[in-house]
C-alpha cells in the first residue's frame, strides 16, 4: 500500500469513527427536548436559540441545536422564550397550598405566570415546625417548589401571644429555640414583619437575639420592615433598623418588596438605595425583593388602626372600639393614617365575597352613609378576616428606580384581593419590559431566576444548566401577559406554552395538567443543631 493510499484509508476510518460516534450520539435516549426557542439561561449572558434537553427531573443539555439526543416527547420552542422557571421570593399562598381540593394545590395562580418555586412563610408568619410542614406538603402535593422560612411573629405568638410585652429571660430563650428548631429542619432564614402587631411590640434588640439563631445557621434575615411609610420610626430608619439587626446577628438582609408607601414618602426611593449601596459598599449582603404594581396591599386594619389598638388581639379591640373615650383616641389616630395612605378613595376594598369586594372605602362611606373611618371600623368589626384592602399609594419614578437596582429581584407578596397573585410576572413584563422599557427582556429573566436562587443558596435551581433541575418555562413574547387588574384580581395569566417542574409538565400546549409536582426545597444549615 502506497503511504497516499494508507492516508485516504485512514481518513476513511476516522470517518466512519465519528460517524458511528455521531450515530451513538444521535441515540441517546432522552425524556424530553424543547426545541428551537430562544433560551435566557438565568445568567448575565446573551440569550441564543438552540435546544434544552431533559431526562427524568434534570437537564442534560443546553446549548445549539443538537441531533444527538432522541427525545420520547418535544417540545417546539420556535419564537418563543425558553428560560428557567420562575421563583417567587414573597407569597401568601395558603388558600391555594392548603387547601383539601387537590386542584387548588396545584396552585394555578402562579403556574400560569410561569412560577415554578415559592417563598411561603413570609411576614414573620412562618411555622417554627417546618419538619411537618414539609411532610404534608410532600404527602398531599403541591404544584410548585416550596421554600419556608421560620417566622419572628409565629415564634413570639407561640410563647407570648398577643401582648405588647418584652419577654423573660427564659422566653427569649423559647423563642431562640423555636428559631433554631425551624432553621435545622430546613428552613432559609427568619422572616420578620415588625410592621404587623404583636411584632411590632418587639424592640431591635429582641429581634436581634432571635435572629442570631438563624444567621448562626445560615440563614437570610427577610423584613416586611417595620415602617414602609411614616407610620412610627419613619421608612429611613426603619431600613436603617433592618440593616442593623443583619449586621448584628451575622447574616444577610432581604427587604422584602421593598417601596416608598404613602404621600409623605414619595420620592424618597434615592434616599433609601443610599442607605443600602452604602452598607453593601462596606461589606454587608443587603438584597430586596419588589412588585411591579402602585397599589400595595395588607389589611384595613393594618393600614389604619394604630397598633396598641391590638394590644392582645381581636376581642381586645372590640372592647376598646365599644369605649367612647378610647374610640375617639383611636379615630384619631385612624385619620392620620387614612390622610398618609391617600384618603378613602384610594383604598380599594378588595377581601373576598363580602358586600363592600371591589369597591372604594370612599364609595361604601356613601353607601353606607358613615365617615370614612367609620365605615373602615364597620368592616372591621363586621368581618376581621375579610378586611384586605389594595392601597394606592407609590409613585412611578419610585418603582421605577428601585427596580433597576442590580440588588433587586421579583417578588409577587401574592395575596387574595390583590391581582399581584396571578399577575405579577407577566405585569412586570408586559408594563416594566414592553411598554415602558423600563428595564430590558434579559433583566426581568435574570431578575426572576438565577439571581434570585443565588441570594437564597436555592440547590441546582434558577437556571438552564446540566445537571441542574429541570424547572423550565416557555412563554410567547407576544402573548404572555396579565388578565387580573384591582376590580378582577383573580383572572389567570396567559402565554405560557408549557412549564416543567422538576420535569414534570405543569402546563403542556398552555393548558394546565392538574399536575402536583413541586417539591420541599430544605436548606442545609451550616451550624449546630444537636
Amino acid at each position: 500500500m502506497t503511504k497516499s493510499s494508507f492516508k485516504l484509508v485512514a481518513s476513511a476510518c476516522v470517518a466512519a469513527l465519528l460517524a458511528g460516534a455521531s450515530a451513538a450520539r444521535a441515540a441517546e435516549p432522552v425524556d424530553l427536548i424543547i426545541k428551537g426557542g430562544t433560551i435566557y439561561t438565568g445568567a448575565e449572558q446573551a440569550p441564543f436559540v438552540g435546544d434544552v434537553a431533559i431526562v427524568g427531573d434534570k437537564i442534560v443539555y443546553v446549548g445549539a441545536a443538537s441531533a444527538a439526543y432522541q427525545a420520547k416527547h418535544t417540545i417546539q420552542a420556535k419564537g418563543k422564550i425558553v428560560a428557567p422557571g420562575f421563583i417567587d421570593a414573597h407569597t401568601h399562598p395558603d388558600s391555594y397550598i392548603r387547601s383539601p381540593d387537590a386542584a387548588v394545590r396545584a396552585n394555578a395562580p402562579w403556574l400560569t405566570q410561569g412560577v415554578s418555586t415559592i417563598f411561603i412563610g413570609v411576614d414573620g408568619y412562618g411555622t417554627p415546625d417546618v419538619k411537618d410542614d414539609f411532610a404534608k406538603f410532600e404527602a398531599e402535593q403541591v404544584g410548585t417548589n416550596l421554600a419556608a422560612y421560620v417566622g419572628f411573629g409565629a415564634v413570639r405568638g407561640r410563647v407570648l401571644g398577643q401582648d405588647a410585652r418584652a419577654p423573660t429571660a427564659a422566653e427569649l430563650d423559647q423563642m431562640k429555640g423555636l428559631v433554631r428548631k425551624g432553621m435545622c429542619e430546613g428552613a432559609i432564614g427568619l422572616s420578620a414583619g415588625l410592621f404587623y402587631a404583636p411584632q411590632s411590640f418587639a424592640t431591635t434588640e429582641e429581634v436581634i437575639a432571635v435572629a442570631k439563631e438563624a444567621g448562626s445557621r445560615g440563614g437570610v434575615y427577610d423584613t416586611h420592615q417595620r415602617d414602609e411609610s411614616s407610620y412610627t420610626i419613619g421608612l429611613l430608619d426603619s431600613v436603617r433598623e433592618a440593616i442593623r439587626i443583619g449586621k448584628e446577628a451575622g447574616m444577610p438582609v432581604h427587604f422584602a418588596h421593598l417601596k416608598a408607601l404613602g404621600v409623605d414618602l414619595q420620592g424618597q426611593a434615592p434616599a433609601v438605595i443610599k442607605i443600602i449601596d452604602d452598607a453593601r459598599a462596606a461589606g454587608q449582603d443587603v438584597t430586596a425583593d419588589q412588585y411591579p404594581w402602585l397599589a400595595s396591599g395588607t389589611s384595613l386594619d393594618a393600614a389604619l388602626l394604630p397598633r396598641w389598638s391590638v394590644d392582645g388581639g381581636y376581642e381586645a379591640l372590640i372592647k376598646r372600639l365599644d369605649d367612647p373615650a378610647t374610640l375617639a383616641k383611636i379615630r384619631a389616630e385612624m385619620a392620620e393614617n387614612l390622610r398618609r395612605r391617600g384618603g378613602a378613595d384610594s383604598m380599594l376594598l378588595t377581601g373576598a365575597d363580602a358586600p363592600w369586594t371591589g369597591k372604594r372605602l370612599s364609595e361604601m362611606a356613601k353607601i353606607w352613609n358613615l365617615d370614612p373611618l367609620d365605615a373602615a371600623l364597620r368592616v372591621i368589626r363586621e368581618a376581621p378576616k375579610k378586611t384586605s384592602v389594595a392601597s394606592f399609594n407609590m409613585i412611578d419614578s419610585d418603582v421605577d428606580l428601585i427596580m433597576k437596582q442590580p440588588w433587586v429581584v421579583t417578588g409577587s407578596d401574592g395575596s387574595n384581593g390583590h391581582p399581584r397573585q396571578y399577575a405579577t410576572f407577566p405585569e412586570k413584563y408586559a408594563v416594566y419590559v414592553q411598554k415602558r422599557k423600563v428595564i430590558t427582556l434579559a433583566n426581568f429573566i435574570r431578575h426572576s431566576t438565577g439571581l434570585t436562587a443565588d441570594m437564597f443558596k436555592l440547590d441546582h435551581r434558577g437556571y438552564l444548566r446540566a445537571g441542574y433541575y429541570a424547572d423550565v418555562v416557555v412563554f410567547d413574547p407576544a402573548t404572555y401577559a396579565p388578565k387580573a387588574d384591582y376590580v378582577h384580581p383573580r383572572e389567570l395569566s396567559v402565554g405560557v406554552d408549557a412549564l416543567l417542574v422538576n420535569g414534570a409538565p405543569a402546563i403542556e400546549a398552555g393548558k394546565l395538567t392538574g399536575a402536583r409536582p413541586g417539591r420541599a426545597l430544605r436548606h442545609t444549615p451550616t451550624g449546630a443543631c444537636s
